[in-house]
């Protein structure tokens, strides 16, 4: 068979929806005018929960994180030409730290321009469609 017909698959990036206090809080990243939860690409043989912590570590320095939801995760529709999946976990901050922004350890450039801790109204407010649904799955977990 040609592989000009084969299809590629999806490409998947993932991140984790932090969160923190009570009523809780959660951790946005601003990159120019589009708010999402920290998170990145898959790097060869990583899974993605390895990946989303990998990705949070180097994007906002938070490395104290309780995976009390497990591996269980939020997965988006397809979105860009590529048709790109985002997988998001939920993780509770474990002990007090200051979320920072840190540049890229391979480019060096910046990839976001705020963090910025908001409650539930407000990221629904921030956050487009795609990522509105993971806030929603993340808010029905701490409900239960």
């Amino acid at each position: 068979m040609s592989s000009l017909g084969a299809r590629l698959p999806a490409p998947l990036s993932a991140g984790v929806i932090i969160v923190r206090g009570e009523p809780p809080e959660f951790l946005l990243a601003r990159c120019y005018h589009y708010w999402d939860f920290p998170k990145g690409e898959l790097e060869t043989g990583e899974t993605p929960l390895a990946a989303a912590q990998r990705e949070v570590a180097e994007e906002t320095a938070l490395t104290a994180l309780d995976f009390r939801w497990g591996s269980c995760c939020y997965r988006t529709p397809p979105y860009t030409r590529r048709g790109k999946i985002a997988c998001y976990y939920l993780a509770r901050l474990a002990s007090p730290q200051q979320a920072e922004i840190r540049p890229n350890p391979q480019t060096g450039r910046y990839e976001h321009h705020e963090l910025r801790w908001v409650a539930a109204e407000q990221a629904r407010a921030l956050l487009g469609p795609r990522v509105r649904g993971a806030l929603e799955w993340a808010l029905r977990l701490l409900s239960a």
